[in-house]
């Protein structure tokens, strides 16, 4: 059925493609669904229309509307995922990170616009491949309480934020609660593996979870004031995250051997952010940012296949991260310059069986300046980012120098037609449980190593995009590649019978390509528009012990449709297809349904995620060593025929609004526990 459902929107989309719509305005500006896009050389800038905000009941919801280019939203279980392997997506409001309570509470009558930012310029660090900015209106006056709740009706799932915004002239005081919890039972793993032993025998292993449950709960409270006037805004976070995993997360094993997997863990995360900007005059202006994160943690995993194993982790991670940025918009061209610095402190203990001690110390210092302008009809932007990161762990220790230049330019070749180049050479840092000195057993036959003496590898990428847009379409084709030199992969050996798993990049080399087409439609405008993307992908591979290469087409549709107070949407993509290292993977498709109703102060949202399937696909990989070859996969009856309602209350009085209002949450997660 899911087949089916994706073949129609692909039809539905074929065919919009085909119709003629009149000629309008130019591309620099084209209006979608009443909603106003702006090219950029670095993206777009999109004003949504009165129906998109109206409908939507929170920042999510928002965004899946949107159908932003690349980008999976999912208003029901609030993630949103970068489909591509080019990096990750980081979500802003006004230009600060923004959690899950942020867009939760996000006022959709504040919003402005939205900058989709699909070509990051060297500000925004490593790693990241899209930046979506919801730029919001500050309110000045009155209150904005209200609550995002949501249940799935099938299963224990749920996901719930209160929130208060309270102004007084140049103030305001905010508090946020957020509870989610979750309890699956219907997840079961299905595992095949040969090894090939030192004789030249291969043993065959199967693992199959016979039962098996997931338990999750979750706290998060965080207390905002900000003082702003016309040309400042101060900001202060305080929050708080409390993460449980109880002892009952457990999984039993059927198969060659019969065996039991039992896992729990306790995370607690307090966060102070500190935050300023300041506009000296109409073209400069200078901000500051400062967050400290402690991250505690707790953790229990056991398993006994082949003989008891068992062993606990005691973690606790420091770490300050400040940011000072100053801007310079001049007539020809905008300056942007600055620095970052990170101090980061890691101590895990690990005890019992993989009885370790990991305490890792780690600096960074990166500079960065950047041009963006316009010669003409010619758009460029040009960048250069440099930092070195200091390493330490027991004897080991190691400095690292990192240059990243970036350029883009961007030029319209015709009336509705643009193209654009985007050219950048970064470093890829592994995380920090990657580098420990750490082992830890995953079975009675592997072995997972952590490898101190990785280094950063270098990333070139070039991206080529032409892109024609009049009023009711807009068409775009890419072709991407990227090129990792010396990268680092995964590599197996064999010792006595056993197999371990590792980092190198010692002489590997991993690339890949894609062409992607992405279409959309404004089929009815302002009632019915119609989304439609897809493209070929090609992965290399290349070490001194494997070379693997992988051909997968990644694509998706989504129809959106507005009667009155009712929206209805349709969404479905088939996951995303890769090969990295000796892993190839296949994300678990989507497809869902929704429907949803607008009173006064009360939205209604039901969604239906994998109808008609009663077990979906999470996740298939299979393992392409000489050594073993290994197929893993995972569906889950909880996420079929997945029936969840939401329930959006809000109330506001005496809010009125000016300029624009800051919001933060630039936190550290990573804990090194491997």
């Amino acid at each position: 059925m899911k087949r089916l459902l994706f073949l129609i929107l692909l039809t539905v989309g074929l065919n919009a493609s085909a119709q003629e719509v009149k000629d309008g305005q130019t591309l620099q500006e084209i209006v979608v669904q009443g909603a106003k896009v702006i090219q950029r050389v670095d993206g777009q800038t999109i004003y949504p229309s009165r129906q998109q905000l109206e409908s939507s009941t929170n920042g999510y919801s928002l965004l899946s509307k949107l159908t932003l280019p690349h980008l999976r939203v999912d208003p029901v279980m609030h993630t949103i995922t970068a489909l591509s392997n080019t990096g990750s997506v980081q979500v802003r409001i006004n230009d600060i990170a923004a959690s899950k309570d942020d867009l939760l509470a996000l006022d959709m009558k504040a919003v402005k616009h939205i900058d989709y930012i699909d070509n990051p310029g060297v500000r925004y660090g490593k790693g990241e491949a899209y930046v979506v900015n919801i730029i919001v209106k500050r309110p000045v006056s009155g209150y904005d309480i209200g609550a995002d709740l949501t249940n799935t009706l099938t299963t224990v799932n749920g996901d719930e934020t209160a929130y208060g915004k309270f102004n007084l002239g140049k103030s305001e005081l905010g508090v946020t609660y957020g509870l989610n919890y979750r309890n699956y039972k219907g997840t079961r793993r299905e595992e095949r593996a040969t090894y090939e032993m030192e004789t030249g025998e291969n043993e065959v292993v199967w693992r199959k979870q016979t039962d098996g449950q997931d338990k999750n709960l979750n706290h998060n409270l965080q207390l905002t004031y900000n003082l702003s006037d016309s040309n400042y805004v101060f900001q202060s976070r305080l929050s708080a995250s409390r993460d449980i995993r109880p002892h009952h997360v457990w999984s039993s094993f059927a198969g060659s051997s019969d065996y039991d997997e039992l896992s729990s863990s306790q995370t607690s995360s307090p966060v102070l952010d500190l935050y300023f900007h300041r506009n000296f005059n109409r073209n400069q202006s200078l901000t500051a940012n400062a967050v400290g994160t402690y991250i505690h943690t707790d953790s229990h995993s056991e398993h006994n296949e082949g003989g008891d194993y068992a062993y606990n982790v005691a973690g606790k991670t420091y770490s300050l991260w400040t940011e000072a940025i100053y801007e310079n918009r001049l007539k020809p061209f905008t300056l942007s310059m600055g620095t970052q610095y990170e101090q980061r402190y890691t101590n895990n203990v690990y005890s019992g069986d993989a009885g370790a001690t990991n305490a890792m110390r780690s600096s960074n210092i990166y500079l960065f300046g950047q041009l963006k302008g316009h010669l003409g009809k010619l758009g460029y932007m040009g960048g250069l980012g440099m930092s070195t990161r200091y390493y330490r762990q027991a004897e080991k220790s190691n400095r690292f120098w990192l240059f990243r230049p970036k350029l883009t330019f961007s030029y319209p070749m015709a009336k509705n037609l643009k193209m654009k180049y985007d050219f950048e050479i970064s470093q890829h840092v592994s995380q920090i449980a990657l580098v420990s000195d750490v082992a830890i057993k995953q079975n009675a036959m592997e072995t997972l190593v952590g490898n101190p003496d990785i280094r950063p590898n270098r990333v070139t990428s070039h991206d080529l995009r032409l892109t024609y847009s009049i009023p009711r379409v807009m068409t775009e084709l890419q072709g991407y590649w990227r090129l990792n030199a010396n990268c680092n992969m995964e590599k197996y050996t064999r010792q006595e019978g056993h197999f371990y798993q590792t980092q190198t990049n010692a002489d590997n080399e991993c690339s890949f390509f894609f062409i992607q087409s992405y279409n959309r439609w404004e089929a009815i405008p302002e009632h019915l528009s119609v989304t439609l993307y897809g493209g070929i992908y090609r992965f290399f591979n290349f070490t001194d012990d494997y070379r693997h290469t992988c051909t997968a087409f990644n694509g998706g549709a989504n129809l959106e449709a507005y009667i009155g107070k009712w929206t209805l949407t349709a969404y479905a993509d088939n996951g995303w297809n890769f090969m990295e290292g000796e892993h190839r993977g296949h994300q678990a498709p989507a497809w869902y349904l929704m429907v949803s109703y607008q009173m006064k102060n009360i939205t209604l949202s039901l969604y239906t995620q994998h109808p008609f399937c009663a077990s979906p696909l999470r996740h298939k990989t299979e393992v392409l060593n000489r050594y073993i070859h290994k197929e893993v996969s995972q569906h889950s009856r909880d996420l079929g025929n997945m029936l969840t309602l939401n329930l959006t209350w809000h109330l506001s009085s005496g809010r009125k609004y000016r300029d624009i209002q800051r919001t933060m949450n630039h936190r550290d997660t990573e804990t090194g526990i491997l």
